[in-house]
This record gives C-alpha cells, structure tokens and sequence, in this order.
C-alpha cells in the first residue's frame, strides 16, 4: 500500500486520509476529517451517574467535552490513570466528543476501495472496515455508534420522528447506500412510515455505483424513469459517498438524478465537499426527521 504526501484537499478523489492509533496492543483507524485536534487530556472532571465508558469531562480549548475511554469500550478494562492520556478531539453528527487512547502511530493515504468490509457485518459490530498497513491490519471504528451506543439521545432514534405525514409515495423510487445496518433500518423505517415503500439499499458506495450504471447502460435516456432520486452515506468502503456523487454527475445519462449526502460529516467546515462534487442537497445525520421533506422537494420540484 503506497502512502502519498501532501495533505488531500480534493473531494470525489476516492482517496481517503485516516489517522493510525493504539488502544493495547491492537491498531485501529478513524477518519482524518472527524479529528479537530490531538492532544493529552490535562484534568478530568468526574460525572455522578455518568456510565463507565465515559470516565467524565474535560476543558479543551475552554469548551467543556465528554471524554470517552476507548480501552473500556473495546476491552472492558478503564484506562488508569485516565489523566495525561493522548486524546483525539472529534466532531461529527454535530456533536463534539473526545476519546481517550494510547497512542498515535500516524497518517495514511489510501484509496477506499482498500478498506475491506469486515468477514461478518452484524448489527453491532464496532468495526466498519479493515485496512492492511504492512504488517498490521487497522480496523476503522463506527465512532458514531460508539457515542450512540453509550447515549442514544445524542444521535439518530426513530423514536424521536415526530408528525411523519403518511402519503402514497410508492410510485417514487429511491436508491441508498450506507455501510450501517442501523442507518440503513432507521432510512428504511421513517421514509417507509412516510409512503416510500420503493427503497433499494446498498451497504457500500460500489455496488450503489455498479447498479446505477448498468440501470443507466441498459435505459438510456430513460434512466430517470427507473430511479427517483439517491441518498448515500460518505464514509463506505470500496466507495465514498462523495466519489460515488462525483462519477454519476460526471456521466452523461445519471448527471441529472437527484443526490443527497447523508452523513455524520455534514458541518459547516466540511460541506464545501459535496457541494463540490455536485451533491444537490447534503443532511447530517442527526436532522432525519427532515429527510422526507428533503426528499419531498427534490422528486417533486
């Protein structure tokens, strides 16, 4: 696997930076894009009532963050001491969150089609993909079900849809892509309860890709008669959500589908990237409760 220099600004390249780390003796990986800052956590503020996977809260750059000990998440063991630890300051799903390891290794390139999915993709598996680096293999962690897992309030819950207005939807057909079993039932359960019953999912942007073109080889200019609209997540294997954008905007058959990025990584500082590879609409995840609305005004338009 070559690694290549230079910090990677382009979207749509289907390259993907992600720092290395440790917690034991095992190496994993999270996306450059989520990390704000490394640092050593300085004091630790414990929290009455707080559960054992967060050992309390800390002051970085004078906002107050929950700190999360990755040694208790992934090996049911508390970080001691949890002061001083190397701490990666994350921000996703509009939430800012730091997590407590024990070492930073470094920083690859790589292209996506390089992170394999893991043998077994269950429901609650931490594990999203795996990336050969030498002699080790890097598992890239789900730091969103990491943080929803230890509080659901903070991320996507069904529970909390409110004043879906059912209509007959079914005539619209919908295509998605996202690599979480969970995302994917939370998709397939508000547009189902909103009248889209014509759903197509995809557990990675690849085969999404390899669906659309082949839809498109074989209808031609009649492509948007089969296809309403796609909702794809970005961070996936084999393909991102922003080249899988990129590469049918670019085409001349699918240019014209309608595209909505649906992403934990949808923030003020990072959504310059779907805008450039043409997205037309992009959603954090946090906000579904808007989805059918969104989806709504790009089919109906």
């Amino acid at each position: 696997m070559n690694e290549k220099d230079g910090i990677l600004l382009e979207s749509g390249t289907g390259e993907v930076e992600v720092i290395e780390f440790k917690v034991g003796n095992e190496h994993y990986a999270i996306n450059v894009v989520k990390v704000k800052e490394i640092i050593e956590v300085d004091k630790v503020i414990k929290v009455p009532t707080a559960p054992p996977e967060v050992p309390g809260i800390t002051s970085i750059r004078g906002e107050v963050i929950t700190l999360i000990d990755m040694k208790y998440v992934l090996e049911n063991v508390k970080k001691e001491p949890i002061e001083k630890s190397m701490t990666l300051m994350c921000e996703f799903n509009q939430l800012k969150v730091a997590f407590a390891i024990d070492e930073v290794l470094g920083i690859h390139r790589i292209n996506w089609n390089q992170i394999q999915k893991p043998d077994t993709l269950i429901d609650d598996t931490l594990v999203i993909g795996n990336i050969e680096i030498g002699e080790n293999i890097l598992m890239l962690l789900d730091f969103e079900k990491i943080v929803m897992d230890i509080s659901p309030s903070s991320g996507i819950n069904v529970g909390r849809i409110e004043n879906i207005e059912h209509k007959d939807r079914s005539k619209s057909k919908l295509v998605l892509a996202d690599d979480s079993p969970m995302i994917r039932k939370v998709l397939n359960d508000v547009l189902s309860e909103a009248g889209y019953v014509n759903l197509k999912f995809f557990d990675d942007g690849q085969q999404a890709y390899d669906y659309l073109s082949q839809l498109a080889d074989i209808k031609g200019e009649d492509f948007l008669n089969e296809v309403d609209l796609l909702i794809t997540d970005i961070e996936m294997p084999m393909m991102d959500g922003h080249t899988l954008t990129r590469k049918l905007k670019e085409n001349r058959v699918t240019k014209n589908l309608p595209i909505i990025i649906f992403s934990s990584l949808i923030t003020n500082d990072l959504k310059h990237k779907g805008d450039a590879v043409g997205a037309d609409a992009q959603m954090s995840k946090p906000e579904v409760g808007k989805l059918v609305e969104l989806v709504d005004s790009l089919i109906l338009k």
